[in-house]
C-alpha cells in the first residue's frame, strides 16, 4: 500500500505549481545562497543535511538538487525515503529517529545543516537536544527557520494573527487548523527564540534569509562555526 510522506502536511500551503510553491523556492534558494556564504563548503567538504524531505517538489531539498557534489552529502529524515532516493541516487541516505542522538560519531561531518525542522521537534528542550547533536557530529553548523515575523505563517497561510500566540491560536481553530497551534507540532521562531538555544560557550551568528523583507524577512538563519569567535 502506498502512504503519504510523512512531511506532505507541511507543504499544504504550498501546492504544486502554486504561487506559495514558487515563493517558498525562491526563498530557499536565498537560502541555499546564504548556506554558501557562510559555510564556504568545497569539494572534499561533508555535509550532513538533517530532516529531508520525501516530497519530491521544487521547493524541497534545495541542497540536493543543487549542490556540485551530491557524493560528499549524507541526508538523515524519519521516513524510509522511497522517493527521495530515486531522485537524488548520488546522496547517502540514514533513516534517523525522533529526538533522539543521531546514529553519527563525533566530528563526523565538516558541516551539519536544516532546514525548517527545528520548529517541529516538538519543546525547547528537543531543540537543544538538536542543536548539541548537530554541534556534536559537526564543526559547522547553519540552520534556518521559518521566521514568526514574516507577514504571512508558512505552514496555515494565516496573515499577521500569528504575531500572538492567543490570535494564531484562535485563527487556527476557526480554520480547521487547531494542529499548527500545539507546539508539540510548531513552535514560530523569532530571533529572541533562536538565541535562547545557543550553547554558553558558542558564538553564533543569527541573520535574516529567504524573501528580503528586512526585519519581516521570511526566514532566520544560524551559523554557528565552532573555534571561530
Amino acid at each position: 500500500m502506498t502512504t503519504a510522506p510523512l512531511d506532505a502536511k507541511y507543504y499544504e500551503a504550498a501546492a504544486p505549481r502554486s504561487l506559495g510553491e514558487r515563493l517558498t523556492a525562491a526563498a530557499r534558494d536565498r537560502i541555499y545562497a546564504d548556506f554558501l556564504r557562510c559555510c564556504a563548503p568545497g569539494p572534499e567538504t561533508t555535509i550532513l543535511d538533517i530532516g529531508v524531505s520525501d516530497v519530491v517538489n521544487d521547493a524541497a531539498n534545495v541542497l540536493e538538487r543543487r549542490y556540485p557534489y551530491p557524493h560528499r552529502l549524507t541526508a538523515a529524515g524519519l521516513g524510509t525515503a522511497e522517493a527521495f532516493r530515486a531522485a537524488h541516487p548520488a546522496v547517502a541516505y540514514r533513516q534517523i529517529g525522533a529526538d533522539c542522538r543521531l546514529p553519527f560519531p563525533d566530528r563526523s561531518f565538516g558541516v551539519a545543516t536544516s532546514n525548517a525542522v527545528l520548529e517541529h521537534v516538538g519543546s525547547p528542550a528537543n531543540q537543544r537536544l538538536m542543536l548539541a547533536e548537530m554541534l556534536r557530529v559537526a564543526r559547522t553548523v547553519f540552520l534556518t527557520v521559518p521566521h514568526r515575523f514574516f507577514p504571512v505563517e508558512h505552514h496555515t497561510a494565516i496573515p499577521l494573527l500569528h504575531y500572538a500566540d492567543a490570535s494564531f491560536g484562535l485563527a487556527c481553530r476557526s480554520l480547521g487548523k487547531a494542529e499548527w497551534a500545539d507546539p508539540r507540532n510548531l513552535i514560530l521562531m523569532s530571533r529572541r527564540r533562536l538565541a535562547a538555544l545557543v550553547p554558553p560557550a558558542e558564538t553564533a551568528r543569527i541573520g535574516f534569509t529567504g524573501l528580503p523583507l528586512g526585519p519581516f524577512s521570511s526566514n532566520l538563519y544560524l551559523h554557528i562555526a565552532q573555534g571561530q569567535a
